[in-house]
């Protein structure tokens, strides 16, 4: 039977035929996901795309810096806003406004006609990707059912990586004429598609429920999960938590265990920033050059295959993050991400002459993308989201979110600098003392909670067991 999809009027939801309830929900959440492919667009298009701008603008060091992190600048505020923005005007609006956010700014990149006006839309694309990162997880494990809210969030986080590696292939592909206005401009396209299948979206059912509209949200329920009995039982159990008030900043300033926990997510954000993996997407054309890829076909097919092991890198931890559990993931990922740079610094500081040691480099380089990709990519989301307690959870997640952008603007803003300054040698081998640190940081101070109620988390965290311990059963 075909999947019937018409628009209510009355409440802005989608009515659904109970006998496609699943491919209904699917739907639903695949519409959401493509938030995560347009943030992955925007994170890897600005790789192919700068050496050209940088060519027509004659842009120096530290403009091409500031080119690359405006968008982090602007993701930043974007995370902070998204909280008040999403609880007043609902998930579904937030999702609207991020592709209206994304349509105007990749257009305006396509179309800037100096460095100013590029820089302010990549702002625009910037806040755009901060109220998709913060809203669209959100949303998905509001809409999605408890037996597939795991596996549809992992999909937002895969989506992502699918985009980063879709902006590699598109730059590639524009790179042969040096159109690098194509290479940004192309991003409307999958943004007004996202702008179309989010109005059609149904409201979260929570957020409808906070809000106190509980025969609206029992309809959408009703509509998504197919059974009355279901619904009820569902908006019972929201109700149930709703109870729960939110008072993350007054609870932050007045319980040290709240402290620990957002403190303890800030700490995990710059742990996973400064690995060094987001020099490797906004810069990885200028990186395989160093290694000795002088060509820019060399330089962008690589590129392309530095997204391709991303993804795919990304199923090992889907695969093994609830077998093995986080904290020996992180251990083996930042083991292998300190061996990799160190490697690499190793590499161009006897100089990168002979094709063998030209695609050593590039295999070196590889293997630092599977231990990112494995462990601190996505674990450092999934134990941000665990360690906060109820009551402060959106406040420490927001928090953890904005830390996220804004390491990440100074990892973006800092990397040619540091070229120039310290050498190519020298920047790889900071890399590798910092990931050596965060070894050590793991091994001192993340807990490990594979396995552990988010209630008994927070119970040893308000008890003032160790961070270390707060996966203790």
């Amino acid at each position: 039977m075909a999947t019937v999809i018409t628009e209510e009027r009355s409440n802005g939801t989608l009515s659904l035929e109970k006998s496609d309830l699943n491919k209904n929900v699917f739907i639903a959440c695949i519409i959401a996901a493509l938030a995560g492919l347009l943030f992955g667009l925007d994170i890897g298009v600005i790789s192919g795309a700068l050496p050209f701008i940088a060519k027509e603008f004659g842009l120096a060091t530290h403009t091409q810096e500031w080119v690359v992190s405006s968008m982090m600048f602007g993701a930043a505020f974007g995370a902070i806003g998204s909280g008040p923005l999403s609880n007043k005007f609902g998930r579904k609006y937030s999702l609207v406004v991020a592709s209206i956010l994304f349509t105007v700014g990749s257009l305006g990149c396509a179309l800037a006609n100096n460095t100013e006006i590029l820089i302010i839309f990549r702002i625009f694309l910037g806040l755009a990707v901060g109220v998709a990162s913060f809203t669209a997880p959100l949303y998905l494990s509001e809409i999605a059912p408890q037996k597939l809210r795991g596996s549809l969030i992992s999909m937002y986080q895969l989506m992502i990586t699918i985009g980063i590696v879709v902006a590699f292939l598109s730059d590639t592909a524009f790179s042969y004429e040096g159109q690098w206005r194509w290479m940004l401009g192309v991003i409307t396209v999958p943004a007004l598609i996202l702008l179309i299948g989010v109005l059609m979206l149904p409201r979260s059912p929570r957020w409808l429920a906070l809000k106190g509209r509980h025969t609206e949200a029992k309809e959408v329920l009703e509509l998504l999960r197919g059974s009355d009995e279901t619904a009820k039982h569902e908006l019972d159990a929201i109700r149930e938590s709703l109870k729960v008030k939110q008072s993350g900043w007054s609870l932050f300033k007045t319980n040290r265990n709240c402290r620990r926990a957002v403190y303890l997510g800030v700490t995990l954000q710059v742990m996973q920033q400064f690995t060094g993996m987001n020099v490797i997407m906004y810069y990885a054309p200028k990186i395989f050059k160093i290694a000795g890829f002088a060509s820019t076909e060399q330089q962008m097919w690589g590129t392309v295959i530095v997204g391709l092991v991303n993804v795919f890198a990304t199923f090992i931890a889907i695969g093994l993050v609830d077998k093995l559990g986080r904290k020996p993931i992180l251990k083996l990922g930042f083991l292998v991400m300190s061996a990799s740079m160190a490697t690499l610094g190793f590499l161009l500081n006897q100089g990168v002459t002979t094709s063998f040691e030209q695609y050593f480099a590039a295999f070196v380089l590889l293997i630092f993308i599977v231990g990112f990709a494995m462990s601190a990519g996505p674990l450092i989301w999934v134990l941000c989201s665990e360690i906060q307690p109820l009551k402060a959870r959106d406040f420490g997640i927001t928090v953890s979110t904005a830390t996220n952008w804004i390491a990440n603007m100074i990892v973006g803003a800092t990397f040619l600098t540091f070229l120039q300054v310290l050498g190519n040698a020298q920047t790889f081998w900071l890399y590798a003392v910092l990931n050596i640190i965060f070894l050590f940081v793991t091994l001192i101070l993340i807990p490990e909670t594979k396995g552990i109620s988010l209630e008994k988390i927070e119970q040893n965290l308000m008890a003032g067991i160790p961070l270390s311990k707060l996966g203790k059963k």
